[in-house]
């Protein structure tokens, strides 16, 4: 006679009972066979051997969570948390190993039919890629396991509709100045004549400048978390027009160059940012609701090409990277970038012009309200 497993006994009516105990939980069934009550109980007793050395589960919103709270104090982590929120719907209640390229679809295609551009899209799938990569090499449990075995590979959508630059003429630079606050108009104008970010210019601090008294110009040096990618101290050199504004400003703040106060008895404070509601205001009095914030940046670079100023130059002033760039810059140098700048304080500095602008400065002319007004 065949040895029966241990916890496998016959029932009056012929059929197999299962009841065992294993590790602390009672395994309980009943079959037809015998054979299939040992099929059973071995699967089950083999499925809890190996459950403690499983890799537990996680939920993404977990992830996400942990994320957030360890990146706590980088500067980007109100942009990311807000990446974060718009696809939390659809992959917050999935565990990381659901999350691949067929599960973002529906997260897509909400974006997608809201009128987000592929760029904005690729920003929260951007976000969600390097969770996953951190918990597939990064963060571990207890028992030393990555939270993920692998990380999926997450396609990012091409940038085939992405946004063209809309650089801003003269003309329209002309119109749209006199309808910003005075603050704001500060703000532009320092923008157009600097081409920095805009979040460089609500942040600029005095502690960061710096007078060379060979070139008469200030120069402000840029900690590492206001620049693009963390690359390194860079400076910000101011040309006459931006220096005159800096003149302007100076002594009505302790720290922070540019300011609003809401009234008297208020307290001015640092703007926290350049796209508020004067800026679309004016923007949209004088025709150009298509005009970003960041498109003063674009401005900055088009006159500098237009008045003939070398590639490199320009990569150095708008602080793009590039291979020979240094973090160490000399007087010498400080004043080539200075030379480009007071180059486009000056309209007629336009040999490079490109004949497509010229005729669209021509079109909005003509078109414009203001031309009676502007003579």
């Amino acid at each position: 006679m065949a040895k029966r497993t241990p916890g496998i006994t016959e029932t009056k009516d012929g059929r197999w009972r299962v009841d065992k105990s294993f590790e602390g939980t009672r395994l309980q069934g009943r079959f037809e066979t015998c054979k299939a009550a040992e099929n059973w109980l071995l699967t089950e007793i083999e499925w809890r051997r190996q459950a403690q050395y499983r890799r537990p589960s996680y939920k993404f919103e977990k992830a996400a969570a942990k994320y957030l709270l360890d990146s706590e104090g980088k500067i980007s982590l109100l942009t990311e948390a807000t990446l974060l929120e718009v696809i939390m719907p659809f992959t917050g209640h999935l565990n990381l190993e659901q999350i691949h390229d067929d599960t973002l679809q529906p997260f897509i295609k909400a974006r997608k039919e809201q009128g987000r551009k592929n760029k904005t899209v690729n920003a929260s799938l951007g976000v969600v890629r390097h969770i996953l990569n951190l918990a597939a090499r990064k963060w571990r449990d207890d028992q030393g396991r990555t939270w993920l075995e692998t990380a999926p590979l997450i396609s990012m959508l091409p940038l085939d509709d992405a946004r063209k630059p809309r650089p801003i003429s003269w003309v329209e630079q002309r119109m749209l100045l006199p309808m910003l606050p005075s603050h704001l108009q500060r703000m532009v104008l320092f923008n157009l004549n600097t081409g920095v970010r805009d979040d460089v210019v609500c942040n600029l601090r005095w502690e960061w400048e710096v007078f060379l008294k060979e070139l008469e110009c200030s120069v402000f040096i840029v900690p590492p978390r206001y620049v693009k990618g963390r690359k390194g101290w860079r400076p910000l050199v101011c040309n006459r027009v931006a220096q005159s504004i800096l003149e302007e400003q100076r002594g009505k703040h302790p720290e922070f160059v540019f300011i609003y106060q809401r009234g008297k008895g208020h307290e001015p404070h640092a703007v926290e940012t350049m796209n508020n509601n004067g800026w679309q205001r004016a923007r949209k009095a004088v025709g150009l609701q298509d005009v970003r914030v960041h498109d003063l940046r674009h401005t900055a670079a088009m006159r500098l090409r237009e008045a003939g100023v070398r590639e490199e130059t320009i990569s150095d002033i708008l602080w793009h990277s590039r291979g020979t760039m240094t973090a160490h810059y000399s007087v010498a140098q400080v004043r080539e970038l200075l030379d480009a700048l007071n180059l486009i304080t000056d309209e007629s500095n336009r040999t490079n012009a490109n004949l497509e602008m010229l005729f669209r400065e021509k079109a909005e002319f003509l078109q414009s309200p203001f031309k009676r007004k502007m003579g």
